[in-house]
């Protein structure tokens, strides 16, 4: 048995009735997407509303963190693909280290002193790397005018594509001594996440044959 009654036709709504609620509730998703969801999920604002409310600059925040984390992500797993080929070889010759020549080391200029500038507008990145030996000791420090940086110090060489060293967020600069871990190039790689340019000064000192903008 049941308790409830059914309807009367009369009490249904029309048809239009029920377009016209369709319609309502599509336009209100779609000023809901325009006005709220593509700012502060994707920094895209085609009303200019989410910058009067914050949202953007919070969506743009999320999609440049999203970028970094697969940057990072890419970084780390061609990290352990290298390690995981080291072992592989290292494997193949009975546990002893490989016996290949190594690269040759480049020609060293004794106790150089270089300053390098450069200028980033927003959202822009840059690349600085140094040609050095294995155990050269490089002191360096850099520093930024007109806002931040985030960066990542690492180096590569012909069969290693990446080693780390350090990285960080929204830094007006770093210094201290960087010390090779292999031949090949070592350096900084920075991008501007201020909303103006910015100009970073880099000093460095060492044993090293070359101060060279990559990207």
């Amino acid at each position: 048995m049941f308790n409830s009654q059914m309807p009367r036709l009369e009490d249904l709504p029309t048809s239009k009735q029920l377009i016209r609620s369709t319609i309502i509730a599509a336009a209100t998703a779609g000023v809901i997407l325009a006005v709220v969801i593509l700012p502060s999920e994707y920094g895209v604002d085609p009303t200019g509303a989410g910058k009067v409310l914050g949202l953007t600059e919070m969506g743009e925040i999320k999609m440049q963190l999203a970028e970094e984390a697969a940057a990072d992500a890419a970084a780390d797993a061609a990290a352990r693909a290298e390690n995981a080929r080291a072992l592989v070889v290292q494997a193949a010759n009975g546990g002893a280290q490989s016996t290949s020549t190594p690269p040759a080391a480049p020609s060293i200029v004794a106790g150089r002193n270089d300053t390098t500038r450069l200028t980033l507008a927003p959202n822009e990145g840059a690349e600085i790397k140094l040609t050095a030996a294995k155990g050269t000791r490089i002191a360096f420090g850099w520093s930024v005018e007109g806002g931040h940086v985030n960066f990542d110090t690492h180096a590569d060489a012909p069969g290693i594509s990446y080693h780390g060293y350090g990285k960080g967020r929204e830094s007006t600069g770093e210094q201290g001594e960087l010390v090779a871990a292999f031949d090949g190039k070592h350096g900084w790689f920075w991008r501007n996440r201020s909303g103006a340019p910015v100009t970073i000064t880099l000093r460095t000192q060492g044993e090293y044959s070359e101060v060279k903008r990559v990207v």
